[in-house]
């Protein structure tokens, strides 16, 4: 077997429910979950019946790795819309079965592993995937602390110039997971210069740019690249997915854009990996790009809960309305570490909340790891609201009245 699976780390969920194994929920009350971002809105009609329609005609035959011209251009045109960038839909294009897989197969495609101190560097807390990544790909893995004082912005002027020295890839992740924090133009350029300077490649994860709160949507790091006089987006590929924007997780389908010089060879480990998307989800994926009224209703639904919700636990938890996404980032009391032995306050939060009150949340210590004696996570726990607004309301009324009671 390949010893660098030894590295992989459980999975938060394993972790959570490990942690919840001997816990017995309040059986009095129905069970609610914000422990997994996994949308729960409803598909839109067009996007299923699109993928009905294709069945016809769609399982024939063997789809290109490259996927179908049409797809391509469907992805481009959104690109152009949402972001005023021009890409080329035949180099700077590839459709990819999820944001996930795509993001952990990049890493394959870029790291080299025997030059001397491979790394890759990527926020703390982090979507796991990037630490799987790194460690697959026979990489250490560079963890950047996110800034409490900067709205959980990852600390790059932390990382020490030798640690960039030998860095080849950087996953950055804006809107972020699981502060929903947004990058700005000065922070890309830094970035840049840094990638400029030491020749690392820039993996940006984008799969929560459409679900924003604020009136202006967040920068994309295509968007910054040109508005940077980097129209060739050198060293820089960015990922999204329709998983949360038209609230399909279950289709697997987006795709990556930017460097040319960096698609093609990507193209290629898709092509032995195995890497093409069904003829199928193609058709279905068609008509989700080129559709935006599903998506600034979906965006309403989410600004209308997190507007009910934040406030109501903002009484009683460290959180605020982020800048995007659809997480709530929210400190836990103090009065909670040290309440359980051999526990982090965040995880005596999670156990306590579940065996009373039958609400799960996923501690912020399983989100990251520890780094210079400090686990950035911890002592938070992250909401996802991804459930309908009553459900999520209900779990907002029932953790106010958790912590009202302990109080």
């Amino acid at each position: 077997m390949n010893p660098l699976l030894t590295r992989l780390q459980p999975y938060p969920f394993e972790r959570l429910r490990r942690l919840f194994a001997d816990v017995t929920p309040n059986p009095a009350l129905r069970p609610i979950s914000l422990g997994i971002g996994e949308p729960k809105h409803a598909a839109p009609d067009f996007l299923k019946q699109a993928l009905a329609d294709a069945l016809g005609t769609g399982l024939s035959s063997y789809p290109a790795t490259a996927g179908e011209p049409a797809l391509r251009e469907a992805c481009a045109a959104w690109v152009q819309r949402r972001y005023g960038v021009a890409v080329n839909p035949a180099t700077q294009v590839l459709p990819v079965n999820g944001s996930r897989e795509a993001l952990f197969a990049f890493a394959q495609t870029v790291i080299d592993p025997n030059r001397p101190g491979a790394t890759v560097v990527f926020p703390n807390p982090f979507y796991q995937i990037y630490e799987g990544a790194a460690l697959l790909g026979g990489a250490e893995p560079f963890y950047v602390a996110s800034d409490p004082a900067r709205n959980f912005a990852a600390a790059w002027d932390s990382v020490p110039t030798e640690v960039w020295a030998r860095t080849q890839l950087l996953y950055v992740c804006s809107p972020g997971n699981p502060a929903g924090a947004v990058m700005p133009l000065d922070e890309w350029r830094k970035l840049f210069e840094l990638s400029d300077r030491h020749g690392f490649v820039i993996a940006s994860d984008e799969c929560y740019s459409e679900i924003y709160f604020r009136d202006e949507p967040p920068l994309g790091g295509l968007e910054a690249a040109q508005a940077l006089g980097r129209a060739d987006f050198r060293n820089l590929v960015s990922f999204t997915s329709l998983s949360k924007r038209s609230n399909v997780p279950g289709l697997r389908s987006g795709f990556v854009a930017g460097d040319a010089a960096l698609i093609k060879p990507f193209l290629l480990y898709r092509t032995y990996h195995g890497g093409a998307m069904s003829p199928v989800v193609q058709a279905a994926s068609i008509a989700a790009w080129g559709d935006e009224a599903h998506v600034v209703d979906n965006r309403r639904q989410y600004r209308e809960k997190f507007a009910q919700v934040t406030p109501l636990l903002a009484q009683v938890l460290d959180v605020a309305l982020p800048d995007a996404a659809f997480y709530l980032w929210a400190g836990v009391p103090a009065s909670f570490a040290g309440a359980v032995p051999g526990l982090s306050a965040d995880e005596a939060f999670a156990r306590e909340l579940l065996a009373q009150y039958n609400v799960t949340v996923l501690p912020g210590s399983y989100l990251a790891r520890e780094a210079g004696g400090l686990n950035p996570g911890a002592g938070r726990v992250r909401m996802a609201l991804v459930a309908e607004p009553a459900e999520c309301l209900e779990a907002a009324g029932r953790i106010t009245q958790f912590l009202s009671n302990r109080a």
